[in-house]
């Protein structure tokens, strides 16, 4: 069936399925859509996704991406700058600061350890969080996911930051809201517990 599409259908569907979390399915679904929008909206995206990486930078501080250097949360006074919140990735700062409950800075590693995947500490930005460290910080906090990875980036980081004078804390884990119980799994429930505060 895919040979009677077009072949600048077959491409896009081809392109559009190695994008993470799309399938061949939805790929195709996608390259329809796109079919039938407009020559202006597809304009439109296309400009979008060519001037994707213009005007943005790597803060050389936090490894935020930004349209600046340093970024507007490690340039803001008003931070907290001697505690480092430690996140996988770009879209975990934007959770966290939709929050509003963090006031100091981040330090994105862009991954998490994995062997399997050949995925070594130099792959990450975990040299870059040791020199801050090392330039003077109180706390660090530890946001990895709780993934088998995460849990194994959060473990090294805490190993090697073991002999500084830093202190080292982690997120705490539970249910979700709306969770109940009865699904939850030992560890999650064990979390929950160990992690609890005031009401």
């Amino acid at each position: 069936m895919a040979k009677m599409l077009p072949k600048s259908v077959r491409r896009l569907i081809e392109e559009l399925s190695r994008l993470p979390g799309i399938g061949p399915k939805s790929a195709q679904r996608l390259a329809i859509y796109l079919l039938h929008q407009p020559a202006s909206r597809l304009k439109d995206l296309g400009e979008a996704v060519l001037g994707l990486k213009e005007g943005i930078v790597f803060c050389e501080t936090c490894w935020n991406i930004a349209e600046s250097n340093p970024c507007a949360v490690c340039v803001d006074e008003a931070r907290d700058c001697r505690t480092i919140c430690v996140v996988e990735e770009v879209l975990d700062v934007v959770a966290l600061e939709k929050t509003r409950d963090f006031n100091g800075v981040y330090h994105v590693l862009h991954g998490v350890l994995s062997p399997i995947d050949g995925v070594g500490p130099d792959q990450l930005k975990i040299d870059a969080l040791f020199e801050r460290v090392r330039g003077g910080v109180d706390e660090v906090i530890l946001a990895t996911n709780p993934s088998l990875e995460g849990e194994a980036t959060a473990l090294y980081i805490q190993k090697e930051l073991k002999g500084m004078d830093v202190r080292i804390t982690r997120i705490a884990r539970g249910l979700p809201v709306g969770g109940d119980l009865e699904y939850a799994d030992e560890v999650t429930l064990s979390r929950a517990i160990k992690g609890r505060g005031e009401f």
